[in-house]
């Protein structure tokens, strides 16, 4: 399958976007673009496409005016015990909302004391998940989560994930070369979705994409069968920039 994958424009800093709701958060009445422009020094240009995403998100809201305060997103996750169940919930939705918009089942993804972890997954009946036939544990150097969170660790954090978890062939294009693994992890540009084309189950492409969020690894993820495979370029794109809400939502 001679497909490639293709730059997506890289999604919004979590850092400016917190900056943006520290501003907006300091204004009970609501504060205008422009004045948010001055506090954060961010062009217009790049405000309005982050105020756009933050108000699709319930993070903030326009008032009087056209002037943008805290919304109820913001002010839910804030609420002391339920923070947890109200994250929670607030992910499934934007989980299930990308499923809806990328038409593909999604997946959130994180490294967690060494070990591969999807933590949700929204899929359906018309978009249904992989069959996990091999745990995604052992599946790093196969899958696109795997590849997608190794490398987000160092040389050695990928050598010690491999060393305990032994490449082994699912497939007849499952790489089983550590050295070869280590030198594409090595060379993935971080704004180019990982790629799994049938490397872990045959009749099935998988893309995947880092989510930043502090000093947390994580990724979001997709996967096709194989006949869909002409739309994984465009569903990795739209996946890439559903990334930033998602990685707000677990930094706040």
């Amino acid at each position: 399958m001679a497909l490639k994958p293709e730059p997506t424009a890289p999604f919004h800093s979590v850092h400016y976007v917190l900056r943006v709701l520290e501003t907006v958060s300091k204004y009970a009445g609501g504060v205008t673009d422009a004045q948010i422009a001055r506090e954060t020094g961010l062009p217009t240009g790049h405000l309005a496409p982050m105020l756009s995403m933050l108000r699709r998100e319930g993070y903030v809201e326009q008032v009087a005016d056209g002037a943008y305060a805290i919304g109820d997103s913001l002010v839910l996750l804030g609420s002391g015990a339920a923070r947890k169940e109200a994250l929670e919930t607030k992910l499934q939705d934007s989980l299930t909302a990308l499923r809806d918009s990328v038409g593909a089942a999604v997946y959130m993804s994180r490294y967690i004391d060494g070990e591969i972890k999807v933590t949700q997954i929204a899929d359906g009946p018309g978009t249904p998940a992989v069959n996990e036939w091999v745990d995604f544990r052992s599946t790093a150097h196969a899958s696109a989560i795997g590849k997608c969170l190794l490398t987000q660790l160092d040389q050695n954090g990928r050598r010690d994930h491999l060393a305990r978890h032994k490449v082994a062939r699912f497939t007849s294009r499952t790489i089983t070369s550590e050295r070869l693994l280590l030198s594409r992890l090595e060379g993935q540009p971080p704004t180019v979705p990982v790629l799994d084309l049938q490397e872990y189950a045959v009749g099935t492409v998988c893309a995947a994409v880092p989510l930043t969020a502090g000093s947390a690894v994580g990724c979001l993820a997709l996967s096709l069968p194989v006949e869909d495979a002409h739309r994984l370029r465009s569903a990795a794109a739209r996946l890439n920039r559903g990334a930033a809400p998602m990685a707000l939502s677990l930094t706040l």
